[in-house]
């Protein structure tokens, strides 16, 4: 997710492109307002979009959810209102838990009714979260290099750590989470003194590792993995990047700037919100 990015200001990024593979869109939803993240809730068929509606570091009381149907119709523009800037989300449990500044938002997943917020202590800008196959819920603080992690209601610190280099997207895969960075060194219009990459955070360990020849590539935003595959967009130039262990990242999509945190089916179609246009696309990958 992008921070308080207000302008379409577009970074130039220092890295040779590889062709752009195959990717064919299916539909777009429109009349979003600044959708940040599409989450597939696959127990009920459908596609959660959180909607910042304002700016995006701001407690304004106007962000809201949609449900979107996987045909890509809006099926409840406002399915649970009350909320802030909502960014990345993540499903455990029967309830949905919504990134929002600097709380956790719990959201009844069969009625949408916002239940409980969880404060995280010392939050600066919370972004992007997922669940582990244990239920345990994860949630990046962009701009604190680190990442909490959620077990019930109770926050508990996971890693804070530098190397993080301002954690955005987060995905967990395995016995690991995979996490896509912004970059070091943020200037005032969002572009970085050294971009971001990708990396894994080990579950067990708390080890972070630098994903090999994904470094330094992009301000990256948010991630996800199909089997052996990584997914990853960067918000400033609206890049869809594929990786896979021993090539480099290449690109797959050029959408508009504004591309934020994707969402997947888990088998072959991304879910790809474009913040700037007020719309999600959905990609069928080959």
């Amino acid at each position: 997710m992008n921070i308080f990015v207000t302008s379409a200001f577009i970074a130039t990024i220092g890295i040779a492109a590889a062709p752009p593979a195959q990717a064919g869109e299916l539909w777009r939803a429109t009349g979003l307002e600044q959708p940040e993240s599409a989450l597939f809730d696959a127990a009920n068929n459908r596609i959660i979009v959180s909607n910042i509606s304002g700016n995006p570091g701001d407690a304004d009381g106007i962000g809201y959810l949609s449900v979107l149907s996987t045909e890509g119709k809006i099926v409840t523009q406002h399915w649970t209102d009350g909320m802030d800037a909502p960014k990345g989300m993540a499903i455990a449990g029967g309830k949905l838990y919504v990134a929002d500044i600097t709380k956790v938002r719990v959201v009844d997943l069969a009625s949408g009714k916002l239940i409980a917020s969880i404060v995280i202590p010392n939050a600066v800008f919370l972004n992007d979260m997922t669940s582990d196959q244990s239920g345990k819920v994860y949630v990046t603080d962009m701009l604190a290099d680190t990442i909490w992690r959620i077990d019930g209601d109770r926050p508990e610190l996971f890693v804070r750590d530098a190397m993080l280099a301002a954690p955005n997207g987060v995905f967990a895969d395995g016995n690991r989470l995979i996490v896509a960075s912004w970059g070091k060194g943020i200037k005032p219009d969002f572009s970085t003194v050294e971009p971001g990459g990708l990396l894994a955070v080990d579950l067990a360990s708390k080890t972070v590792t630098p994903l090999a020849g994904a470094q330094k590539f992009a301000d990256l935003d948010g991630v996800i993995a199909l089997g052996d595959t990584i997914y990853a967009t960067a918000y400033m130039t609206g890049t869809l990047y594929r990786y896979r262990t021993g090539s480099a990242p290449e690109a797959v999509v050029h959408f508009k700037p504004g591309s934020a945190d994707i969402g997947t089916d888990g088998k072959s179609i991304l879910y790809v919100p474009l913040m700037n246009e007020g719309e999600v696309a959905a990609l069928k990958i080959d």
